[in-house]
């Protein structure tokens, strides 16, 4: 099943049974993702809003029949994870390839600084990011050829059914331009993943389908305008 919306209702309606229906949820709310500064391979915790954020998507997706749970070992990503697997009784399998993308020497710093203080490595990592990494740090094609294969696996074991990713914004960015065919140069102008949304690629005969894109509708209303990347 999936969830479509109607009058800030969730109805529950049945799709194809021999499809392979991947979730990508990002991470909830940290102190980075209220800042805007990089937070990469930071292991920031989530804020109190963040937990709640992970909360209501548990109250809400726990509603369908999975199959698994994948999560990048974060601290963010496993916090967003447990009151979900909690609530289906089900393990989070972490994979390693899901972290989020390193930003080296720019980490904790924000953008006015890394623009200031690294303007030429900024301005040819805005301008080309799949092959221009932070010093230090990873390129788009270094993320894709981790994450990637976490999504071969995936559809090795799971043929049908609901699997959840939890992992981070630039990693499920890249995920999905990868499995869209959207050049990896682009990843930052061509699809926004703000924090705690839900997106969904739907795999059948004709191979992957985009049938969700940065659903929030779970999130409690008194938080989900909160300001964040």
């Amino acid at each position: 099943m999936v969830f479509y919306f109607c009058t800030n209702s969730f109805i529950p309606i049945a799709i194809q049974a021999m499809t392979l229906n991947l979730y990508f949820l990002r991470h909830g709310e940290t102190t980075f993702s209220q800042s805007g500064n990089f937070c990469g391979e930071t292991d920031a915790e989530l804020t109190t809003e963040g937990m709640q954020m992970a909360s209501g998507f548990a109250d809400v997706y726990q509603k369908l029949k999975w199959e698994a749970v994948y999560a990048s070992p974060m601290k963010r990503t496993v916090a967003t994870a447990k009151p979900f697997c909690d609530a289906i009784g089900m393990d989070m399998q972490l994979r390693d390839g899901l972290r989020e993308g390193s930003y080296g020497e720019w980490e904790g710093k924000s953008k006015s600084f890394a623009q200031e203080n690294y303007a030429q490595n900024y301005v040819k990592w805005l301008t080309e990011p799949a092959w221009n990494a932070p010093i230090g740090g990873e390129t788009a094609v270094d993320i894709a050829n981790r994450s990637m294969p976490v999504i071969a696996e995936i559809q090795e074991k799971h043929h049908q059914g609901n699997v959840l990713v939890v992992s981070h914004k630039a990693t499920i960015r890249i995920m999905l331009c990868s499995l869209l065919g959207i050049d990896l140069g682009r990843y930052r102008y061509r699809v926004n993943i703000l924090v705690a949304s839900v997106s969904m690629v739907k795999f059948d005969v004709h191979g992957p389908l985009l049938e969700i894109l940065g659903d929030r509708h779970h999130i409690p209303d008194h938080i989900r305008d909160r300001p964040g990347t």
